[in-house]
């Protein structure tokens, strides 16, 4: 199967049902009073974790997802059935967002969790639900709320507690053959390695932990060049960074340490929240010749840094990586990279209060016409259809309660104009 980490889409959850208006007739009952049904509720959009998908493959390939309408509201005082919800599996590792706006919806970190995106539209309410002493056989019904319609942007990072990042033919997929049962592809040229490869290590203590083995990063990565900028993602997931490097100085410049600071500044420019993570210089391919000069130059330069000379292909030192990383994984803290950060400011918020204000605009089009509209307007239009004179006069009165009627009269609005509401044209009659 094809490895796909990232994937656009689109979901809807499903509106729910219109109220039914209705009216017992059964006989010897005179004058029956209202008796239609609530609607149903639209169907939810969920998303599932499932261990055994790997790839966001089926994602990339169906670009709409829907839910189920809720049903409309029958006779008798019947609801309508509730529209099924749409089920959406994704790898464990996924991370879900609102592409339009950014915002974090769903971060997939274990088997099976479940998590609602989208929930679907409330059931309109039938004229049952509205006869009192005074209408006592009323038209009103009130139209499903819609449901919610959201592009998202499906991101997977490979759960692993350590990620092996370096430049291509560092020796990373030979050492992740050391260190654990993964078979990844090992050749002698660049970018053997095109897809994350997953490791499970144990060390002598018995600790065990997962290990990927990213593509190589090359100049650039993060602005989008060679293969490894792709996976740059995969890295934030992983508590402990091993940062292979060939000592032997074959690829990239003959300046090793040089090598070091050229792909550390591809991940700080990726995120710079991963200057947090843990990391581990493994110097490997130390049984060359050229290795053994190249590592004092380039402890004389990094003094303070954690350093273990190794071989993935001769296996020296490996049980001393393994234990290095089993104790690093006792203490190291785990702290999510992938949230957007927000820069400290004196007037941010974190929350508002409700006001009284309303989401109200009146424009004047000329010509003795107007349009009124504004989310709260919406809403109205959206829950109060006018297919019946009842409706009608609700319609009107949530308008003005809005206070819609009051702008129309203070900018001059005059009897017979037109007022456009989103689909309706009405004449004005004050």
């Amino acid at each position: 199967m094809k490895f796909v980490d990232l994937a656009f889409f689109n979901i809807k959850s499903g509106k729910g049902g219109d109220g039914a208006v209705s009216f017992r007739h059964e006989l010897y009952v005179a004058n029956g009073g209202p008796n239609g049904g609530d609607g149903g509720k639209g169907g939810d959009v969920i998303f599932v974790a499932d261990e055994g998908k790997s790839s966001l493959l089926d994602l990339k390939l169906q670009k709409f997802y829907s839910a189920e309408d809720g049903h409309k509201g029958d006779i008798k005082n019947m609801h309508g059935r509730n529209g099924k919800d749409r089920i959406i599996k994704v790898p464990v590792g996924t991370i879900l967002y609102n592409d339009e706006t950014n915002e974090l919806l769903a971060d997939f970190t274990k088997n099976e969790q479940q998590e609602v995106i989208a929930v679907g539209g409330k059931g309109g309410r039938g004229n049952a639900r509205f006869a009192n002493s005074r209408n006592k056989a009323p038209t009103i019904f009130e139209a499903g709320d819609p449901g919610i319609n959201l592009n998202i942007r499906a991101e997977l990072k490979v759960l692993a507690d350590v990620g092996f990042v370096g430049l291509p033919n560092a020796g990373k997929s030979t050492l992740l053959r050391a260190i654990s049962n993964s078979k990844p592809e090992v050749a002698d040229y660049p970018f053997t390695t095109i897809n994350p490869q997953l490791g499970v290590s144990r060390d002598k203590k018995g600790r065990t932990f997962t290990v990927a083995d990213l593509p190589g990063l090359i100049e650039g990565a993060s602005l989008g060049k060679g293969l490894g900028h792709e996976f740059l993602r995969h890295i934030e997931r992983c508590k402990i960074i091993c940062h292979v490097i060939d000592m032997s100085g074959n690829y990239g410049t003959e300046d090793v340490a040089k090598n070091y600071e050229l792909i550390r500044k591809e991940l700080l420019e990726y995120n710079l929240n991963l200057e947090k993570r843990t990391e581990i210089i493994v110097a490997n391919k130390i049984d060359t010749e050229e290795a053994k000069i190249n590592i004092l130059y380039f402890k004389e330069n990094y003094p303070d840094k954690t350093i273990i000379e190794v071989s993935g292909l001769s296996k020296i030192n490996i049980d001393q990586l393994l234990l290095m990383i089993g104790d690093k994984l006792e203490t190291v803290k785990d702290e999510p990279l992938w949230y957007n950060n927000i820069e400290e400011d004196k007037d941010f918020k974190l929350y508002t209060f409700e006001t009284d204000i309303k989401d109200v605009k009146v424009n004047n089009l000329g010509n003795g016409r107007w349009s009124i509209e504004g989310k709260d307007v919406l809403k109205v239009y959206q829950k109060t259809p006018i297919t019946t004179h009842d409706n009608l006069l609700l319609f009107n009165e949530k308008i003005k309660n809005l206070g819609a009627y009051d702008i129309l009269r203070e900018k001059g609005a005059k009897r017979g104009d037109i007022v456009k509401i989103f689909d309706l044209e009405l004449e004005w009659m004050d």
